[in-house]
C-alpha cells in the first residue's frame, strides 16, 4: 500500500470544501478537526439535493421509491465501511443523544448487576452510563485511565470485569489525549468472564482517522458523529446488533417492533453518509490495487493512520529547520511525545503562558486550534495532570506538512 503522496493530497484537498480558507477568516490552516471535520464537497451537493425534496418515505410513488432506495443504499454503505455482522444502522439528533439512548435501553433491559466504564470517556457516555445505571438499581464502576499515556488498557479493566457485568461503556479514542484504545482486546476479555454483557462504543473521535471494523471488535453498539467525519451537522449515526436491536425500546405501539428511529427520517442524512463512503472506496483505490470495495475501504484507512502519524510526528519532532514541540522547554505534551496510541492529535500546555493565550495567537496567525479547558468536558483529563487547561491541535489526512511547518513557526515565537 503506498503513502498519501503529495500529487494525491492535493487531489483530496481538492474534494473538501475550505481546505484552507472560509467565508469568515479567509486564509488559514484548520487544525479543529476534533471540533468537526472538513466537508466533502459532495456531501454540500448532496444535502442541498435532498433539502429540496417535499417527498416523505413510504408512499407509493417515484419520488418516494427514490428515497427509500438511498437510505437502503447508505445502510448497505454503512455495513460494508465498518463490517457489520449483521444488526442495524439507524440516524438520531446526535451522537451524544444516540449514546443516551443506546446506554439507557442497554442498562434497563441489562438486570440488576454493574455498568463497567472509565475514566477516560467523553461525559457523554460517562453520564449516560451514570444517570441509567442509578434508575435501574446498578453500580456504575469506573477504571482508572493511565494519565501518562492518555489512555486505558486492557489491564485496567480486568481486575473490575465480573460475571454480573451487565453494560460497558468504551471510547474509541479521546477527544483530549488524542490517544486510541484497543476495543477488540477490552471486548474479548469481557465476554470470556460476562458473555452476556452489552458492550456500547463511543466511535465519535475515531471515526475520522480510519480503521473501523465491528466484527472484530464484538460489540453491541458502536455511534458517530458524522460531521467529524467528512458529513455534516444534523445527526448522529448509531449501529446496534441484533441482540441489543430485539430488546425492548422506544417505540411506537403496534409499529415494527425493531424500529429505532423516532419519526420521520432525514434521507439527506443517510445520503451524504453514502458520500463518506464513496470517497473512501476512492481514495483506497488510489493506495491500493485493491480490487474489493471493503478491501479498498480498509486501504484508505491504514493511508489516513499512516500520514497523520507522519503529521504529528513532524508536529512533535520537527521538520525541516524547525524543531518540534518536543524540543520545546516550556512545552508539556499529553500522553509523551512517542505514543503509538495517538491518532491524528496533540494536546499540550506552555509553561507560563495561558492556553487560551496560545490559541489566540496561533489564531491571529491563521492557525485554527481550540483551547480544552478542566471542565466537564476534559476536566477527567485534565484535572489528574494538575493542568487547567490545554491547547488542542486535531489533524486530519486532508492536512500537509507544509501546514504542520507554519503551526511550528507560531510555536517557536510562543514558546521555543
Amino acid at each position: 500500500m503506498a503513502l498519501i503522496s503529495d500529487d494525491l493530497l492535493q487531489e483530496i484537498r481538492a474534494r473538501f470544501a475550505h481546505v484552507d480558507s472560509d467565508p469568515f477568516q479567509g486564509e488559514r490552516v484548520f487544525f479543529e478537526n476534533a471540533g468537526g471535520a472538513l466537508t466533502l464537497k459532495s456531501v454540500v451537493e448532496t444535502s442541498a439535493f435532498y433539502a429540496a425534496i417535499p417527498d416523505n418515505q413510504g408512499r407509493d410513488n417515484v419520488a418516494s421509491h427514490a428515497l427509500v432506495k438511498a437510505i437502503t443504499t447508505a445502510r448497505e454503505d454503512m455495513a460494508l465501511m465498518m463490517n457489520a455482522p449483521g444488526g442495524q444502522f439507524f440516524v438520531g439528533e446526535s451522537g451524544t443523544e444516540l449514546l443516551f439512548r443506546l446506554i439507557s435501553v442497554a442498562c434497563l433491559s441489562g438486570g440488576k448487576g454493574r455498568v463497567l466504564g472509565s475514566t477516560l470517556e467523553h461525559p457523554a457516555s460517562r453520564s449516560a452510563a451514570a444517570r441509567w445505571a442509578g434508575i435501574a438499581g446498578q453500580k456504575h464502576v469506573l477504571v482508572d485511565h493511565d494519565d501518562a499515556t492518555g489512555t486505558v488498557g486492557v489491564e485496567a479493566y480486568l481486575p473490575e470485569i465480573t460475571e454480573d457485568t451487565r453494560v460497558t461503556t468504551i471510547l474509541h479514542t479521546s477527544p483530549v489525549t488524542g490517544m486510541g484504545v484497543d476495543v477488540a482486546a477490552i471486548s474479548a476479555a469481557i465476554r470470556k468472564v460476562a458473555p452476556e454483557c452489552f458492550i456500547i462504543v463511543d466511535g465519535i473521535q475515531h471515526a475520522a482517522h480510519g480503521r473501523i471494523d465491528l466484527a472484530e471488535m464484538g460489540v453491541d453498539g458502536y455511534v458517530i458523529s458524522p460531521y467529524k467525519m467528512f458529513s455534516r451537522h444534523g445527526y448522529g449515526l448509531a449501529w446496534v446488533s441484533d441482540r441489543l436491536g430485539s430488546v425492548p425500546h422506544n417505540n411506537l405501539l403496534k409499529g415494527p417492533e425493531q424500529n429505532w428511529e423516532m419519526g420521520t427520517r432525514d434521507t439527506g442524512s443517510y445520503a451524504t453518509f453514502s458520500d463518506v463512503v464513496n470517497y473512501l472506496d476512492w481514495l483506497g483505490g488510489e493506495v491500493s490495487d485493491e480490487t474489493d470495495r471493503r478491501e479498498r475501504i480498509k486501504a484508505a484507512g491504514e493511508a489516513i493512520h499512516q500520514h497523520e502519524a507522519r503529521l504529528t510526528e513532524a508536529m512533535i519532532h520537527g521538520t525541516g529547520n524547525l524543531k518540534g514541540l518536543a524540543a520545546m522547554e516550556r512545552v508539556m505534551i499529553v500522553g509523551g511525545a512517542d505514543n503509538p496510541a495517538r491518532e491524528g492529535l496533540v494536546s499540550f500546555a506552555v509553561q507560563g503562558v495561558e492556553s487560551g493565550d496560545v490559541v489566540a495567537r496561533l489564531n491571529a496567525e491563521g492557525v485554527r486550534t481550540h483551547i480544552r479547558k478542566a471542565d466537564h468536558y476534559s476536566g477527567n483529563v485534565l484535572d489528574p495532570l494538575g493542568w487547567p487547561s490545554c491547547i488542542r491541535v486535531s489533524l486530519c489526512h486532508y492536512n500537509s506538512e507544509t501546514e504542520v511547518a507554519r503551526f511550528l513557526g507560531v510555536m517557536q515565537e510562543i514558546a521555543g
